[in-house]
């Protein structure tokens, strides 16, 4: 690969990583193609990216993040990582689930808001987060139910 190229790929990564929510590292190693296209599809179904990076590219990018140390465990092997932009728990979701049906992905790590997730962390607890939707339909039930009750003692 060409320094220009380098270069480029680093400042997308760049981009991507101050406009995200959250990110998901993961290790697709194993998988056929027809699976890592299913993935790309399911991720991209809810608006999440994804790409395979190398890990030295991503070391530069991120090279003035403090959390940088606590990735060097997760930027080993084969990695892939998907952010999500609007929604922080939309990769998580779709990486858990996918990972139900097909063992070989695994979940190294995951980023919030400046904190390191690491795997486990991601399926029971980012993964698990109401979504944009979610919380704005409990939000609603808790604004009416006051009134609801009101109307019921009238």
């Amino acid at each position: 690969m060409l320094k220009s190229e380098k270069v480029e790929q680093i400042e997308d990564i760049k981009g991507r990583f101050a406009k995200m929510t959250s990110a998901v590292f993961v290790d697709f190693q194993g998988m056929t193609v027809e699976e890592v296209t299913k993935l790309r599809d399911d991720l991209r179904a809810k608006g999440v990216d994804y790409k395979v990076v190398k890990n030295k590219l991503v070391r530069h990018a991120l090279a003035g993040a403090p959390w940088l140390g606590s990735l060097e465990g997760a930027l080993k092997g084969m990695t892939g990582i998907a952010w999500s932009y609007e929604e922080p728990s939309a990769a998580a979701k779709v990486l858990k689930d996918f990972v139900k049906d097909n063992e070989k992905l695994k979940i190294k790590a995951g980023v919030l808001e400046g904190q390191v997730l690491d795997g486990k962390a991601v399926q029971d607890q980012l993964a698990t987060m109401p979504g944009k939707n979610e919380a704005r339909a409990s939000l609603l039930a808790t604004l009416q139910a006051p009134a609801q009750r009101l109307v019921m003692l009238l």
